[in-house]
């Protein structure tokens, strides 16, 4: 004997919002009306959006390379973020830093202070929208508290909507992690005291050079290293560092050597080895030596020749991606 089929209930009426489409969750009825889950319906643009990769998250910010060397090179640094709209009530202040205790992806002090950490993992493919999103957050998390992990809107705002575009960057490199504590002299304790202690013990000495912008100094227990973020076109660059790399002027002096470079967000980072001797300050006038040579060859348009193309075959098998 055939089992009843129980009535099935209708399909709820289309719920827009102002004409668009609201976001459920994946296994609901899509609010659009057709029967079928948010999943399979709508909700297949909403997924696609939000793990659509950008390739130059950072791209139209002011100091865009120093954003990348922030995120992917520099331990312990600090910079001032100034809003376009200027500061919400009851928030002095706003300040980008690279890592905070336990990875918070921000927090707002007891001031009312707004701390915005760099280095998280984030939700989707387009890091600016998960940090503005992370960023809007927080003037509305109560003083004295840190910010949760979220998932921003496919269609909300991104950092580039919500900075000053006119502000400079100005990042600060520090020696440790004690900007945690503000400049109340408050000592840390639990788990943020232990959060600390890892943090400083594992940050290799960092310094910005000042007459390039998004180049680093950094010491390891072998030898130092300058890595450049450049935001030259990146074959262009590959072609302009490989006619250098054949004429012997790739380097920064004596016992420096181009070695390769990284890709991180849509952006080239050459990185050059560096004698224990030399510290940063020893790198200012080579680098700015370095970078009006650079100059001229990127204005070269000539084909590369036959050493120059093995230069630039060397170049691209020592480059690895970080993002």
């Amino acid at each position: 004997m055939a089992k009843k089929r129980r009535p099935q209930p209708k399909a709820a009426a289309p719920r827009l919002v102002d004409g668009e489409v609201p976001v459920v969750g994946a296994r609901e009825p899509c609010p659009c009306g057709s029967g079928r889950r948010y999943k399979a319906c709508h909700g297949r643009a909403a997924a696609q959006a939000v793990t659509e990769l950008v390739q130059r998250p950072f791209e139209g910010l002011p100091g865009e390379a120093d954003w990348v060397a922030l995120r992917e090179l520099v331990p312990a640094a600090t910079a001032q973020l100034t809003l376009k709209d200027g500061l919400p009530e009851g928030v002095p202040s706003v300040t980008l830093a690279t890592v905070l205790p336990m990875a918070w992806p921000a927090l707002r002090r007891d001031s009312g202070e707004v701390l915005l950490g760099l280095q998280n993992d984030t939700a989707s493919g387009d890091i600016s929208r998960d940090l503005a999103d992370t960023l809007n957050r927080a003037f509305t998390t109560a003083p004295g508290s840190p910010v949760d992990a979220g998932r921003a809107a496919p269609d909300g705002p991104r950092l580039q909507d919500l900075l000053d575009l006119d502000a400079p960057f100005s990042p600060e490199v520090h020696t440790g992690f004690e900007f945690w504590l503000g400049d109340e002299g408050d000592k840390a304790s639990g788990e943020v005291a232990a959060s600390l202690e890892r943090a400083n013990s594992a940050a290799i000495p960092t310094a910005r050079l000042t007459g390039a912008e998004g180049a680093y100094w950094c010491e390891t227990p072998e030898k130092n290293h300058l890595r450049w973020v450049m935001t030259h076109p990146e074959e262009k660059l590959l072609d302009a560092l490989a006619r250098l790399h054949a004429a012997g002027t790739s380097s920064l002096g004596e016992d420096t050597r181009l070695v390769g470079s990284f890709r991180a967000h849509g952006l080239t980072v050459p990185v050059w080895d560096l004698p224990g001797s030399m510290r940063a300050e020893d790198c200012e006038k080579p680098a700015a030596a370095f970078a009006e040579r650079l100059t001229e060859a990127l204005g070269t348009s000539t084909p590369l020749t036959g050493d120059e193309r093995r230069a630039r075959s060397g170049l691209m098998n020592r480059q690895v991606t970080l993002s």
